[in-house]
């Protein structure tokens, strides 16, 4: 089963600063572009929440009905690289394939579905070209010895998205030597080759695009003009986006995007989690030691407009829910042929299509969890709950996977039966913790070993035993 589309659904549009009902540009379809990695290291925490909010947003639109053609860039030539192959002393295109590599990885590990088109920056030069032409055709860009500036105040609507006043931005900037600024709001739209640096032939000699050019010209070429839905981290409102609309809608007259999205900021000790400050945890560390699924249903806990506080405590829970999710649909077997609770249905589609708030969905789906437990031991038969649980679960990828987790759970349940626990790994901690309190420690450390040989990594600690996947 699936939803539909016949219903309204409020979007909270950053440009217009107000939940908007969302009417996309062509019916039963919708055109998302989402600003993807810059590949210059590997990613952290903050990458995979970006990635997941907006593949749930996607995917729950592909639930609906709607046929989505959804595209996220990967951005291959840019100063962080530069400066990243320059302090380790490497090409420029080894930093930009194993970064690519670990964000690939990562999107994997977290379920994150595959772009419809994953445009390449170094593969559009040629679009970038164009429309650095364009602009400069327009008066809305000049050249200036070898680099190319759009001009900021040539643009009226200038700092609509960010809200930001052109005179305040003006006392706050400053011109580097090296530049050719007419302005120094100007920003580059083209920069001058620069020794051991990568370029591109162009009209106005060789040079590389600017970041910001990047994403308008493959939004374009991929989406047209007027498209529906462009997202990205709240740190990108200004400049990057703010500078994509001037662009756009200088060199077209066009509405460049129709909404924009933009997730809250992943805090780590109550500061934006960013590579520029050290102030990260790498996620691929994070998704070896704890099961992938329940990193994902972090990010999913929160509302993806609020900042989201990392903390292992934070995580150990994500981690218990989800297997209390799980522990759940293993008390029925297989696939039910009931219609979905109507009631709990209306429910989780009420809170998605507020905002896609994921967050209020997931409150029905354990709802649902706690009358289909009381229900089940009442003897009762919840066929209904139990096609919205898996209606619900498969939906936003939190289900058990047959790509090794429910082989793990299997082997779960093999050592739970030979320990006379239940078919989790908390029961088995408690059986330990009883054999070890009567001394029978050989039976506490079977335990142990055997989740170890499975690949549960048992840790005693001043607060009780803990455990995560290897």
């Amino acid at each position: 089963m699936a939803g539909t589309i016949s219903e309204p659904m409020q979007i909270y549009n950053t440009l217009e600063r107000e939940l908007v009902e969302f009417v996309p540009r062509d019916q039963g379809a919708v055109s998302m572009y989402v600003c993807g990695a810059t590949v210059q290291a590997r990613p952290h925490l903050g990458h995979g929440r970006y990635a997941v909010v907006f593949d749930v947003i996607r995917r729950y639109l592909s639930w609906l009905g709607y046929d989505v053609t959804y595209v996220r860039n990967v951005t291959d030539v840019e100063d962080r690289i530069i400066a990243a192959a320059n302090e380790r002393g490497i090409d420029t295109q080894d930093v930009v394939e194993q970064s690519y590599k670990d964000f690939a990885e990562a999107y994997r590990l977290l379920r994150v579905e595959e772009p419809t088109v994953e445009p390449w920056a170094t593969e559009h030069i040629d679009d970038m070209i164009d429309l650095i032409g364009t602009l400069i055709g327009k008066d809305y860009a000049y050249v200036a010895n070898g680099d190319v500036y759009f001009a900021v105040r040539s643009f009226p609507e200038y700092g609509r998205l960010s809200r930001q006043n052109l005179d305040d931005l003006r006392a706050g900037e400053r011109v580097e030597p090296e530049e050719h600024k007419r302005d120094p709001l100007d920003f580059a739209l083209w920069k001058a080759a620069k020794p051991g640096e990568p370029s591109w032939e162009s009209p106005w000699g060789p040079g590389r695009p600017g970041w910001h050019i990047e994403c308008s010209a493959m939004a374009r070429r991929y989406l047209g003009d007027d498209f529906d839905i462009h997202a990205g981290g709240h740190d990108l409102i200004f400049p990057h986006h703010e500078n994509e609309i001037a662009q756009s809608e200088a060199a077209f007259g066009t509405v460049f995007a129709r909404i924009w999205l933009h997730n809250g900021m992943m805090n780590l000790g109550g500061e934006k989690m960013a590579k520029s400050t050290g102030n990260v945890v790498d996620l691929l560390e994070v998704l070896s030691l704890h099961e992938p699924t329940a990193v994902r249903l972090l990010y999913l806990r929160t509302h993806y407009r609020k900042p989201l506080d990392f903390t292992q405590e934070a995580l150990d829970d994500a981690e218990a829910s989800l297997q209390r999710l799980w522990a759940f649909r293993r008390r029925v077997e297989g696939p039910v042929e009931d219609p979905p609770d109507a009631e709990a249905m209306a429910r989780f589609r009420a809170a998605m299509d507020e905002d896609f708030d994921v967050a209020g969905g997931l409150g029905v789906l354990f709802d649902v969890v706690r009358d289909g437990n009381r229900r089940l031991d009442d003897g009762e038969d919840i066929g209904g709950l139990i096609a919205v649980f898996d209606e619900i679960m498969g939906m936003l990828a939190l289900d058990e996977r047959s790509d090794g987790v429910a082989d793990l759970a299997d082997l779960i349940g093999e050592i739970a039966e030979r320990h006379g626990a239940a078919a989790n790994v908390d029961a088995l901690l408690d059986r330990r913790e009883q054999a070890r309190t009567s001394g029978d420690f050989e039976a506490g450390d079977s335990i142990r070993d055997e989740l170890a040989a499975i690949g549960i990594v048992v840790e005693d600690t001043a607060d009780g035993a803990r455990w995560h996947r290897r």
